[in-house]
């Protein structure tokens, strides 16, 4: 059997690595997305009170905001060096382990608490009496309608990313990294930001159009404001990826990418 070349190990470990990456970030980031912080309470300011249809909104956010962005940057990166097969294969696989994730945790969250771990934490931190198996059922179990959202919106919005992100690309050649990331972030979170409550609250809640076009609005400006305060990050990237690969390999990989002609591991 033929041996491997140093520049394909390097090759083969950047794919691998960049994909853990992107798997673990989508599913921490679905798993703490249950928690809403007040963007103006973290920053020490006052609300934000925007006017937007019809009512005043403050920067409430869900937590699965703070590290989505490494979500973005690292979909971009393999879309750079990979090509769209790359981001399309570990979409479609991320989403595949969201789905499982969601049903392993239905499962355990059905499971028939211990009496004795009931006891031990009968109370928090301050003596309040808890429920612990609650608590959890409640952090843990979210609804068929959020899931369902979060699948779609996520397949949606990569598919989405991953093709404005070539089109520019085929038209920039390897200028204008800003360009092609920030764009294709900007076009496909607009999709992302109201696909995802529209369905978890819409078409399975009892939201109105309003409230949906209120709280995705509120999404996609925030998303928008984190994909271009994290620019800087993606060419922090490409100066690492090219010192590990060497800029001449570096360059070639992503001409391949930008060719179609890279055939994902």
């Amino acid at each position: 059997m033929p041996t491997s070349t140093p520049f394909e190990q390097k090759k083969q470990f950047l794919f691998l690595a960049l994909c853990g990456l992107f798997l673990t970030n989508a599913l921490i980031a679905e798993i703490i997305g249950v928690k809403i912080f007040s963007v103006e309470a973290l920053l020490g300011t006052s609300p934000a009170q925007l006017p937007l249809f019809g009512t005043k909104l403050d920067f409430n956010m869900s937590a699965g905001v703070v590290n989505w962005p490494i979500v973005f940057i690292t979909s971009d990166i393999i879309n750079e060096y990979f090509g769209k097969k790359g981001v399309r294969r570990i979409s479609y696989l991320t989403a595949i382990f969201i789905a499982y994730m969601y049903i392993v945790i239905y499962a355990t969250t059905s499971l028939p608490p211990a009496q004795f771990w009931l006891e031990v934490n009968s109370k928090d931190s301050h003596g309040n009496a808890m429920n612990i198996d609650g608590a959890f059922n409640a952090i843990f179990r979210q609804g068929l309608g959020i899931m369902l959202g979060s699948i779609v919106a996520f397949l949606i919005g990569q598919v989405l990313d991953v093709t404005v992100f070539s089109w520019l690309r085929r038209r920039t050649g390897s200028k204008y990294i800003w360009l092609r990331a920030t764009g294709s972030t900007l076009f496909s979170q607009l999709v992302d930001s109201f696909v995802v409550i529209f369905i978890a609250f819409y078409l399975f809640g009892n939201w109105s159009v309003t409230q949906i076009l209120q709280v995705g609005s509120i999404n996609y400006i925030y998303k928008g404001c984190i994909a271009l305060l994290t620019t800087p990050v993606l060419y922090v990237a490409h100066y690492l990826i090219d010192k590990y690969l060497g800029k001449e390999n570096a360059r070639k990989l992503a001409d391949e990418a930008a060719g179609m002609s890279f055939t994902a591991v």
